[in-house]
């Protein structure tokens, strides 16, 4: 565990300003949308918004699962709203996003796992913005294949899910999700011809070989695109930081993660998620692609 709290300076994220990040999020508040941005407390939120994008998230902002990483609060979700699939779609278009990421809490207490909110959105986000690349970043829907193929069947472009942590850090971490789970969501949607990719956090306790197998492991899943961040705590009542991991071991990993295959790596200490995800759509062609899919 560090051994002081205080953040070295590589952590020092852009503060929240100017006429865009304002119009972002007075985009998001008219619109009534929840965002993994504010609620999982992402340090990428001033220079994200800056820009002019976001990571919408959706099916409430109350997750049934309580993993001991995440800022996003758990407990018994309210009512689906299903009026949210329009508004995010037209908050898309007033945004004029070229790539959108939407991801969602985990909705165990419904019957699809909220698979068909998740259809609902990907769709009408297409509708209303044919020219915008979607990805999604879903939870694993409990292994049920019927469910996330409902998610597949409104394509996408990127199905992203994260493993998170190496094997060992799951059940602590993750409590209600499984390695072999995540790996099943990663390689049923790359069979299906999915552009793939994963999120890890480092300094949470795993080692150093560790990180090396899930690497591998990756790359041996064919996942296409994987990003890498420092874990920062939410609270002391989650999962305490084990150590600041410092932009070096970050670069190696990167180039560790090359050299067993993996396509494309964001790896630093405040890359998160969706972290620079709109550059990928040139690099995979991702629109072209799209219009492969559907001939």
């Amino acid at each position: 565990m560090i051994e002081s709290a205080r953040k070295p300076e590589w952590l020092r994220a852009q503060l929240p300003n100017g006429p865009d990040y304002l119009e972002t999020r007075k985009n998001v508040d008219e619109h009534k949308l929840h965002t993994v941005c504010q609620s999982a407390q992402c340090p990428n939120l001033g220079e994200c918004w800056s820009r002019g994008t976001a990571t919408v998230m959706i099916l409430g902002n109350v997750c049934t699962r309580s993993c001991t990483f995440c800022a996003v609060l758990s407990g018994r979700p309210s009512e689906l709203d299903l009026g949210e699939p329009a508004r995010v779609a037209e908050s898309i278009a007033q945004m004029k996003l070229r790539h959108v990421v939407i991801t969602s809490v985990a909705r165990d207490d419904l019957k699809d796992g909220g698979a068909s909110v998740w259809a609902a959105t990907i769709r009408a986000t297409r509708h209303r913005n044919p020219t915008t690349t979607v990805e999604v970043l879903p939870a694993d829907f409990r292994g049920e294949q019927i469910h996330l193929d409902t998610l597949l069947d409104a394509q996408p472009d990127i199905l992203n899910h994260n493993l998170e942590t190496v094997e060992r850090l799951q059940r602590p971490v993750r409590k209600t999700a499984r390695y072999d789970r995540s790996f099943w969501v990663l390689k049923h949607a790359k069979s299906r011809g999915f552009i793939t990719k994963t999120g890890l956090m480092l300094g949470i306790g795993e080692r150093k070989e560790e990180v090396e197998q899930l690497l591998k492991d990756i790359a041996a899943a064919g996942v296409d695109i994987v990003t890498i961040g420092q874990y920062l705590s939410p609270s002391k009542e989650h999962a305490p930081i084990d150590r600041w991991v410092h932009p070096d071991e970050f670069a190696e990993w990167k180039a560790f993660g090359l050299a067993q295959g993996i396509k494309h790596i964001e790896s630093g200490p405040l890359v998160r998620s969706s972290y620079k995800a709109d550059e990928q759509v040139v690099k995979f062609n991702l629109l072209e692609r799209r219009k492969t899919r559907s001939a």
